[in-house]
């Protein structure tokens, strides 16, 4: 069994096909939340998520492009998710917007003896609020999982509190902690006494094409300050907070 845990793609689809060159081949498909908004690919990064994820939950970037609402974000990347929100509504349909307004908060799923919880940002179901490796413990207070998920942070992690193993796959299309499209995989553990449940999960992160997304980024519409701010995201050259 081996499931591919994705989160915060953010329209970067060489990001996504290099995660899925290299791990394409799974049993489920598990994201947690923000398709759109930064990145240059929206439709066919959402497109993949409508056909192929098994489990889902709403990103606050998929929550602003779907509803039309503020995106809660921080600092100056407020304005690069505003701007590139304006120029992805010109580009999907009334389907992708529905598809978008359908995500649930909070979903959870089971396989391989084992409950798996999902949020995109906090557990408690707040899509917008930011929480480190340390803070998330409060937020899984009285939840019953043998894996709690969440993404939103763009920073990977894993932290076991108690009987529960909480995993950040960090962000496939734009990690803070590193240049690299990040993910995880859950798979079926052989030696079930050395994992402690029946599946372990790994934190993965690999190499992409970074000069094709910053060259179909530089082909939009949008202001050429955001062009710039987001190539120094993409090239691990900016220190701002997501």
């Amino acid at each position: 069994m081996k499931a591919l845990i994705l989160s915060d793609i953010h329209a970067n689809y060489p990001a996504l096909k290099a995660v899925l060159d290299k791990d394409g081949s799974y049993d489920k498909l598990i994201f947690l939340g923000d398709v759109v908004d930064y990145g240059p690919h929206p439709k066919e990064c959402l497109t993949f998520i409508k056909e192929n994820a098994d489990y889902y939950v709403l990103g606050n970037h998929d929550n602003a492009l779907g509803f039309d609402t503020d995106c809660n974000c921080m600092g100056s990347f407020r304005k690069y998710s505003i701007e590139t929100r304006k120029w992805h509504k010109t580009i999907l349909d009334k389907d992708d917007i529905k598809f978008l307004r359908s995500m649930p908060i909070i979903t959870t799923a089971h396989f391989d003896n084992n409950d798996f919880y999902l949020a995109h940002a906090s557990p408690q179901g707040d899509i917008s609020k930011y929480l480190n490796k340390k803070q998330i413990e409060t937020e899984i207070q009285n939840l019953i999982a043998e894996f709690i998920l969440v993404g939103h942070t763009h920073v990977q992690y894993k932290r076991q509190i108690g009987n529960t193993l909480v995993i950040n796959p960090g962000s496939v299309g734009l990690a803070r902690d590193g240049g690299e499209a990040c993910y995880a995989v859950y798979e079926t553990c052989l030696d079930q006494r050395k994992a402690g449940r029946e599946g372990n999960v790994t934190l993965k992160r690999i190499d992409y094409d970074v000069g094709k997304t910053i060259h179909d980024l530089f082909m939009s519409p949008i202001s050429l300050s955001t062009k710039e701010s987001l190539k120094k995201v993409l090239l691990h050259k900016s220190g701002e907070v997501l």
